[in-house]
């Protein structure tokens, strides 16, 4: 992980993840897919917006035969990955999403342990607790229970909404979806997002105009 300056971090906030995206394209072009699909969704849009670090794991709800790492060791390896964190959850049970993979006392743990926000490619429970201790969440939706809950993995990639990710990567959410972030050009990558919404406002402005034209859209361009 590269650890990417505090005020730079807090400077991603005063943006929207559409933006970061378009700052992204300007980086690196298009095609350019490092945000999540339709399948994660901001299940707590009041919460606002986190960035952070991927803290990644995969579970299993239901299968009892999957394999079960010990929860301890990966809450050990929470407390010990400076943050702030997101968790990264995927789940990987032969039927995804029948169980929910996070609930209020998870959001509890995880948010005594760094973690600003919770990324999960499943399902979660409990969301009124979960909006009670404050944890932003996203995912593909709730269900109310779930059977044999296994970890089977962390700190190890994985892909949740079509965005692979490495422990570590630095991912901005908010009520559009996740995005992934370099960590090395986290810099420029702000510096870029913001003058993408300077010339948005320009645009805007043009749109908005008393004596607006397609003529002069197209001199703007």
């Amino acid at each position: 992980m590269t650890p990417v300056d505090p005020a730079i971090l807090e400077g991603f906030k005063e943006f929207d993840s559409a933006t970061i995206f378009n700052a992204l394209v300007l980086k690196t072009g298009l095609p350019n897919e490092e945000y999540t699909n339709h399948t994660i969704r901001c299940l707590l849009p009041e919460c606002g917006c986190v960035i952070g670090y991927a803290a990644t794991s995969e579970v299993t709800t239901n299968d009892p035969d999957s394999p079960a790492l010990d929860w301890l060791d990966y809450y050990e390896y929470l407390e010990a990955t400076p943050g702030p964190l997101v968790a990264v959850m995927k789940d990987v049970d032969s039927r995804p999403g029948r169980g929910a993979s996070f609930g209020d006392g998870m959001a509890t743990l995880h948010q005594r342990l760094g973690v600003v926000g919770g990324i999960v490619d499943g399902t979660v429970r409990d969301i009124e607790g979960i909006r009670k201790v404050g944890l932003p969440m996203w995912a593909w939706g709730t269900v109310p229970g779930h059977g044999v809950f296994n970890l089977t993995r962390f700190n190890a990639p994985v892909t949740v909404g079509g965005v692979h990710v490495h422990p570590g990567d630095l991912i901005f959410a908010d009520a559009d979806g996740c995005v992934r972030i370099p960590s090395n050009d986290a810099a420029e990558i702000l510096q870029l997002a913001d003058g993408v919404r300077v010339r948005e406002a320009g645009i805007f402005a043009l749109y908005r105009s008393a004596d607006f034209t397609v003529a002069k859209l197209r001199q703007a361009r």
